[in-house]
């Protein structure tokens, strides 16, 4: 318990003084008359702030709760302990630092303290014998009921008795019980002494409560009209020694004054640095039948006569906040009639000056209204300057568009041509780039013009963004490589599913990350980030370069059309930012920007993640992703740092080349690319890391690879479950018969020499991808048979087992997720994905569902068990589900499946 009075008088000035009270002491009644005596006394000193720390009999926690009122800060400190030796070293370390201590009721077992206030309890214990010698005409045999043993006021209580009845041979101590203080302990230990000494004439217990427990155990055993009583304490209250005294339950008490009153008034004495005494014993008295009357009355009284000065006090304050609280509302009408003095003066001058600003206001909006006459004619005249430059534009770019298809055509057979030579292959590689370039303005341009005049429509499809921005960023790998730009995809989530114009975003962030490759020096760094933001309602892709950024002269004009930086060495054709932002409006998105000089700059496309359904294509074909990467929540986007990535634009075939000569491996990307997907690696440990990710379709690769050779590739390939199934064909200049066995031997399903013919390689792959496709469905026939696999001859054949047994060890699981599946065979949830896609050409989701349903057939093959315990045992959340899912793979419900193949039981 912790609790602070402060300004108990009729007044409350600022605390002077700060007084701290730990106290640990037994008996409620006992401390509720020492602390209503400190309350009292400390009603007349309104300066003094006091603080009460109740250990509840703990001295561990009274020496902690000494240690909190050092830290907070204390003037004087008042001490009741329950046990003396635990709380004395303590003590003396406060009246070291120069605090001083007083000591209330039990001392401690050291002399470092300032003073002592309380009852001698040998005196005590001396008066009780005397008076019990009196009483029992100095014969008798007498029991000592003692308080807890080792305890300040039991020893010396014990002694100041012994002393007594030393005095008197006749009177004999016969017998003694040790307490805790508490009645508990006396009901508890007395009857069996009591019944050892029933010839006992009197008990002297050591406070009333123990007293009490005495009177309840001779009551108990018949002896309470042969035993007289005598407590110590002599409180007033109902359940106080004063009360047990009148009631008859004692014959007499010893009165043990709490010394509250006195503690205070010691402390006071020391603060004010007045005359004070060291050691301050409390007189005691026996109170008995004789004067029990008078000593209740006076301690009534005496609480009437506090109760009394409280109100007053009270009645005191509530009458000195009121006129204080008067004093402040007159104060406040005052001010306020001398402020609404101030502002009248201030509103007439205030309509004075009005009145005049009035007048020129009138003067300078005739004016205006004649400027803006003006400028609007100016805004007309300029739109139709401007609308006239962009017709004359945009037909002018009509036009440049045949001519342009005539020029790029050309261009491109002479490229595919081998019999051009080498410079003026160059010279019409030039031609191309420039042409394309010019195009890609002219494009621009026109696109510009549909979004002016409305004729530009968004047309949405379901997507998955973070694949989307994943493909537009592969344009840019190798120009950025070739710089040494590093590129980092940083996507919040693997998937995030949006409606979004496939056409429209190509444009927005094919323009931002132009700008941000334009911009960013050699050895640079560009970062693009994803985040859903559903609080929001929107998706927000970054594209933080680390170029020189903008100017400030500049962000004002940086979406307008045609301008171009001051400050920027890389001029450009003006368009690309501004048709960025009016294609991102036009998509019911905004584009922002930040920027430092010379830290760079990022901007921000924000997205709705909802549409209205009049933008929404539900057209299957248009999406930018394959359907399984959205059906099984594959993101194609590789980790952080990660080099040539996958790319996913339609459902063909994923063809991997690993080759480290850039002229063999561009040539072969251009051969495959109008028949494939192509992903490029120029080492063999760049291919194997791409092939355990993409689970590429078939592998194109070279024998003389640095670090690691195409053989040792093979080899790994084959040997690795997640790569063992793709067909790998090997490229080499090494034609000698002995050295393409090797290459077989290593596993490699087609082993080409260079030269070689470029038809042969796309015909070899075709064949090759229709045998993997007869392979994967005699793997789901074996499949459709029984649960159980063939014997795993082969790697594949073996992940088929392991696949299968894990699903059949969790087929009762209804929560079975493609994650523990995976995490069972210690890979990711892609790759297990694509593997099952790969070898059997269905999603790990349909596989487990085939599985639960063959063995399905088995189970409806047994009459002692229904139809729902077989679902419940086969993972099935409900038998409707169920039933709904054996009737899709079978034709027919499990109920009919089980009819048409069991016996009706006769």
């Amino acid at each position: 318990m912790c609790c602070w009075l402060t300004g108990c008088g009729p007044s409350t000035p600022a605390p002077t003084y700060r007084i701290g009270f730990s106290q640990c002491t037994n008996g409620d009644a006992w401390r509720h008359a020492m602390l209503a005596g400190m309350k009292k006394e400390l009603s007349f000193y309104p300066e003094v702030s006091f603080q009460i720390k109740d250990a509840k009999y703990n001295s561990a926690l009274q020496e902690q709760q000494i240690k909190e009122f050092l830290q907070e800060g204390i003037d004087l400190l008042i001490v009741s302990a329950n046990e003396t030796e635990p709380v004395t070293p303590i003590v003396e370390e406060v009246y070291n630092r120069g605090i001083p201590v007083v000591i209330l009721d039990r001392r401690t077992t050291s002399k470092l303290y300032t003073s002592y206030v309380g009852g001698n309890n040998v005196e005590v214990g001396r008066t009780a014998g005397n008076y019990i010698a009196s009483l029992l005409g100095q014969k008798g045999q007498v029991l000592e009921v003692l308080g807890a043993p080792g305890t300040s006021p039991a020893v010396d209580r014990h002694r100041g008795f012994a002393q007594a009845l030393a005095s008197y041979p006749q009177l004999q101590l016969v017998a003694q019980v040790n307490s805790n203080w508490e009645r508990p302990s006396v009901l508890e230990r007395l009857p069996a002494v009591l019944r050892q000494h029933p010839e006992v004439d009197l008990i002297f217990a050591h406070n009333d409560r123990v007293a009490l427990g005495a009177y309840q155990v001779c009551k108990q055993l018949g002896l309470d009209r042969h035993i007289k009583i005598v407590g110590v304490d002599g409180l007033p209250g109902m359940h106080g020694g004063i009360q047990l005294v009148q009631d008859g339950i004692i014959n007499a008490t010893l009165l043990y004054p709490p010394g509250g009153e006195e503690a205070i008034r010691t402390a006071m004495k020391i603060l004010r640095k007045e005359p004070y005494e060291k050691e301050n014993s409390l007189s005691t008295m026996v109170i008995d039948s004789t004067n029990v009357l008078t000593m209740r009355l006076q301690t009534e009284k005496l609480a009437s006569q506090q109760q009394d000065i409280q109100r007053q006090q009270q009645l005191l304050r509530q009458q000195r906040d009121t006129y204080a609280s008067q004093q402040i509302v007159l104060y406040v009408l005052a001010a306020a009639l001398l402020g609404a003095a101030v502002l009248g003066l201030i509103a007439f001058r205030a309509f004075r000056a009005n009145r005049r600003i009035n007048q020129q206001l009138g003067q300078q909006n005739e004016e205006i209204r004649s400027q803006r006459n003006q400028i609007q004619e100016f805004a007309e005249r300029a739109r139709v300057e401007t609308e006239a430059k962009l017709r004359f534009f945009t037909n002018f770019s009509h036009e440049l568009r045949t001519p342009l298809t005539l020029i790029l055509g050309p261009v491109e057979e002479m490229l595919t041509s081998s019999d051009l030579p080498a410079p003026h292959r160059q010279d019409v590689g030039l031609i191309r780039r420039n042409a394309q370039r010019l195009l890609q303005l002219v494009n621009q341009l026109m696109d510009f013009r549909k979004i002016d005049v409305g004729k530009m429509p968004v047309r949405a499809t379901e997507g998955n963004l973070v694949a989307f921005v994943r493909e537009i960023m592969d344009v840019f790998e190798k120009p950025a490589r070739q710089r040494g730009i590093i590129m980092r995809f940083l996507p919040a989530e693997p998937v995030i599913a949006l409606w979004f114009d496939v056409n429209i975003l190509d444009k927005v962030f094919f323009n931002l990350l132009s700008n941000a490759l334009k911009f960013t020096p050699d050895r640079g760094q560009i970062t693009v980030s994803l985040q859903a933001v559903p609080a929001e309602g929107s998706v927000r892709v970054s594209v933080e370069d680390t170029g020189r950024g903008i100017s400030e002269q500049d962000r004002a004009h940086i979406f307008e059309w045609f301008y171009q930086g001051q400050q920027s060495a890389a001029r450009g054709s003006g368009m690309g930012l501004a048709l960025a932002l009016g294609l991102t409006r036009l998509h019911q998105g905004q584009l922002t920007f930040t920027s430092q000089p010379g830290q760079g700059s990022t901007f921000v496309v924000t997205l709705p993640l909802d549409l209205p359904a009049s933008l929404k294509q539900h057209d299957a074909a248009a999406l930018a992703l394959p359907a399984f990467a959205l059906e099984e929540g594959i993101s194609p986007a590789p980790a952080y740092g990660e080099q040539t990535p996958v790319v996913y634009g339609s459902n063909e075939a994923l063809v991997l080349v690993i080759e480290d000569n850039p002229e063999v491996n561009a040539f072969l990307t251009q051969k495959l690319q109008p028949h494939f997907q192509v992903s490029t690696a120029f080492d063999g440990a760049t291919g194997l890391r791409l092939a355990a990710e993409a689970i590429p379709d078939l592998i194109v690769c070279d024998v003389m690879l640095p670090e690691i050779s195409g053989l040792e590739v093979v080899a790994q390939l084959k040997g690795d479950w997640r790569t063992s199934h793709i067909p790998v064909v090997l490229l080499t200049a090494r034609n000698a018969p002995e050295q393409q066995v090797e290459g077989v031997q290593a596993g490699a399903d087609l082993y080409l020499t260079k030269p070689f013919n470029p038809t042969f390689l796309l015909e070899s792959l075709r064949t090759l991808l229709a045998n993997r496709d007869k392979m994967r469905e005699h793997f789901r026939r074996e499949l459709s048979v029984d649960t159980v696999t063939v014997a795993p001859q082969r790697v594949d054949q073996k992940f088929l087992a392991d696949l299968t047994a894990i699903v059949e060890a969790n087929l009762t699981r209804s929560d079975l997720s493609v994650e523990d599946i995976a995490r069972s065979l210690g890979i990711s949830r892609v790759q297990l994905y694509r593997k099952v896609k790969a070898v059997l050409g269905t999603g790990v989701t349909d596989f487990i569902q085939g599985i639960r349903l063959t063995k399905a057939r088995q189970l409806l093959l047994d009459d002692e068990l229904t139809i729902a315990e077989v679902a419940y045992q086969l993972g099935f959340s409900s038998p409707s589900y169920f039933s709904t899912s054996f009737k899709a793979r079978y034709q027919v419900s499990p109920s009919e499946f089980r009819a048409l193949h069991t016996t009706p039981s006769v």
